[in-house]
C-alpha cells in the first residue's frame, strides 16, 4: 500500500492551494466544520444516484460538494439506457481545475467507465493526496446493468491501494476477488478481510444484498487502523423497493463524515443511521415507476405549506360546531322560534363580551409584527365598538334586559384576557380566533337557513342572522385565518401546542356562550 493510505494524518495541500490556516500543521486539518468534498464519478439525469447523489449527500453531512464527472448516462429509477465517456483529458481539466483553486479535504470516486479515466484519476491522485479517498467500485447498476467496461477492471483492482476506504456491495466485492458472491455475512466478512490485505485500505462490507430481517455493515482493515479488525455496526432492514443510490450515497456520506471526525468508526455511526432513515421515508419522494432514489433529506425540517395551521385549527372546531348547531338556541334563532328572553340575554352578554374583546384586539394590535396586521387587529377592534355594538344598543334601548356580566362572559373574556397579557403575538391571535371563526361559520349557515326557507317576514332575528353573514365580516374572518396560521407556521413546537391550547378553550367557551341563554336567561 502506498504512504497515502496508510497515514494516520492529513498531508499538507499543494502550496499553491495553501492558505494561512493550512501552513500551520497537518493535525488541524484532521476535521473540519464544513469539508470540502470532491465527488468523481458519472452523472445521473434523474436524480437519483451518481454525482447528482454524492452531492445530495455531502450536503446532507454538512459538506461543500464538488464534481468532476467521468460519464453521462441516460438512466432513470427503471434502468440505465446508455452510457457516453467523454474524453480522459478532459477529466484531468476539470481535476486540475478544481484542485488548482481548492483544497480538496476528502474525494469519493464513484463510476469510471474505462482505462483511460481511471488512468487520469490515478495521476491526479499521486499528483494532489487528497486526506480522504473513498472509493465506491461502481462496477454493475442494481438493476443489472454493466457500468465498467470489462477490459478495466484490472485497471480499477490496480487503483485501489490508493484509497483509504473501498465501499463495494456484495457482487462487486466478489468481483474485485475473482470470487463467487458472499451467501451469508461471514463469507463476505472474509471476503472482506482478503480484500483489504490485498489493497492495505479499510474495506467497508455491506449486508444490504444478504436476506433476513437485520443489514449490518462491518469495517475491515487488517494493518491495525482500526480498533479491531472488524468492526461491525447493526442495522435493521428497510422493506423499500427504493434503494437507488444507495451506495453512492454511502459512499460520499462517509467520505464528508470522516473529513469532518477523523474517525471510520464514528463516521459510519454516524451516516448509517441517516441512511436508514433516508430509505425509510423514500416513498415520500413519489420518484419515478422503478426503483426509486432515497430521501437524502429526511432530517431536515420541511417548511410548512401555507394554510396547513391553520387546517390543523380547524380540524380542533369540527366537535364544538356540532355542539353548537345542536343546541337549542341554536334551532330557535335559526326558525325563530327562541324565546325573546333568550335572545336578550345573548345580545346583553355579547354586548359586554364585546367591549372586553375589543381590548384584547387593541394588544393584538400593539403586538403584530407588521403593519397591516397591526391595522387589521386595530380596525376589528374599533368594528367591536362602533358596528356589532350598534345593533345590541339598538334592540336592546327598547327592551327590559338583565345586564349583569355573566360567568361564561366572565370567564372567556378572562381567558382572553389572560392570552393577551402573556406576551405571545401568536398564542393571543390562536385565542381570537374562533370569535371570528366560528362566529362566521354559525352565522353562514343559518342565514343559508334563513334564505332556504324563503327569507320569511316577521322572522325576529332576521337582522342578526344578515350581520353575521355580512361579505366584510366573512373577508374579516379569512385576514384573521390567514394571520393564524402565519403565525403558527412561524412558532416554535412549544408555542404551535400554546395557540392550539388557546384556540380549543376559546371554542369550547364559544359552544357555552351560545348556551348560557337557555341557562341563566
Amino acid at each position: 500500500m502506498s504512504s497515502l493510505s496508510s497515514a494516520s494524518v492529513l498531508p499538507a495541500p499543494p502550496a499553491a492551494a495553501k492558505s494561512l490556516l493550512e501552513t500551520v500543521g497537518p493535525a488541524i486539518q484532521t476535521s473540519r466544520d464544513v469539508p470540502r468534498v470532491l465527488a468523481i464519478a458519472g452523472s445521473d439525469p434523474s436524480g437519483g444516484a451518481g454525482i447528482q447523489a454524492d452531492l445530495k449527500s455531502i450536503a446532507a453531512h454538512g459538506g461543500y460538494g464538488m464534481a468532476a464527472i467521468t460519464a453521462l448516462t441516460a438512466q432513470n429509477t427503471t434502468g440505465v439506457c446508455g452510457v457516453h465517456v467523454p474524453p480522459a483529458s478532459f477529466l484531468s481539466a476539470q481535476l486540475d481545475a478544481v484542485s488548482d483553486d481548492i483544497h480538496v479535504d476528502a474525494v469519493k470516486i464513484g463510476m469510471l467507465g474505462d482505462e483511460r479515466v481511471i488512468a487520469a484519476v490515478r495521476v491526479w491522485l499521486e499528483k494532489v493526496k487528497p486526506g480522504v479517498v473513498v472509493l465506491d467500485p461502481v462496477m454493475v447498476a442494481t438493476s443489472g446493468d454493466r457500468l465498467l467496461q470489462e477490459s478495466a477492471e484490472a485497471a480499477l483492482r490496480k487503483l485501489l491501494p490508493l484509497a483509504h476506504l473501498i465501499t463495494p456491495n456484495l457482487p462487486e466485492l466478489a468481483m474485485l476477488l475473482g470470487e463467487t458472491e458472499a451467501a451469508d455475512w461471514a463469507a463476505a466478512l472474509d471476503q472482506g478481510r482478503r480484500l483489504a490485505d490485498q489493497t492495505g485500505a479499510t474495506v467497508l462490507v455491506k449486508g444490504g444484498h444478504l436476506n433476513g430481517s437485520t443489514c449490518p455493515d462491518a469495517l475491515v482493515n487488517t494493518a491495525g487502523l482500526l480498533s479491531a479488525e472488524v468492526v461491525e455496526v447493526a442495522g435493521e432492514r428497510i422493506s423499500t423497493r427504493n434503494s437507488h443510490g444507495t451506495g453512492c450515497s454511502l459512499s460520499s456520506a462517509m467520505a464528508t463524515a470522516q473529513a469532518r471526525l477523523g474517525d471510520w468508526e464514528a463516521s459510519l455511526r454516524a451516516v448509517k443511521p441517516w441512511l436508514a432513515g433516508a430509505l425509510r421515508t423514500s416513498g415520500l419522494l413519489e420518484v419515478g415507476a422503478g426503483n426509486g432514489p432515497i430521501n437524502h433529506f429526511h432530517h431536515v425540517a420541511q417548511p410548512e405549506r401555507r394554510g396547513g395551521f391553520a387546517e390543523l385549527l380547524r380540524a380542533e372546531t369540527v366537535a364544538d360546531l356540532e355542539d353548537i348547531y345542536g343546541l337549542g338556541f341554536i334551532r330557535g334563532l335559526a326558525d325563530g322560534t327562541l324565546a325573546e328572553k333568550e335572545f336578550a340575554y345573548y345580545l346583553a352578554q355579547d354586548a359586554i363580551y364585546l367591549n372586553g374583546y375589543s381590548r384584547v384586539l387593541a394588544r393584538a394590535s400593539a403586538l403584530a409584527p407588521t403593519e397591516s396586521e397591526q391595522l387589521f387587529w386595530a380596525r376589528s377592534a374599533q368594528q367591536c365598538l362602533e358596528v356589532e355594538s350598534e345593533l345590541h344598543r339598538n334592540w336592546l334601548s327598547t327592551r327590559t334586559v338583565r345586564t349583569e356580566l355573566g360567568p361564561v362572559t366572565k370567564a372567556y373574556v378572562d381567558h382572553l384576557l389572560a392570552a393577551s397579557a402573556g406576551g405571545s403575538y401568536a398564542v393571543l391571535v390562536a385565542a381570537v380566533l374562533p370569535c371570528f371563526w366560528l362566529y362566521a361559520e354559525v352565522g353562514e349557515t343559518l342565514h343559508a337557513e334563513y334564505v332556504a326557507a324563503g327569507a320569511q317576514a316577521g322572522h325576529p332575528y332576521a337582522e342578526w342572522l344578515r350581520t353575521y353573514a355580512d361579505e366584510d365580516f366573512a373577508a374579516a374572518t379569512l385576514r384573521a385565518i390567514e394571520i393564524a396560521d402565519d403565525a403558527g407556521r412561524a412558532a416554535s413546537l412549544g408555542e404551535r401546542k400554546a395557540m392550539i391550547a388557546a384556540f380549543r378553550q376559546s371554542c369550547r367557551y364559544e359552544v357555552e356562550f351560545f348556551d348560557a341563554p337557555s341557562r341563566h336567561s
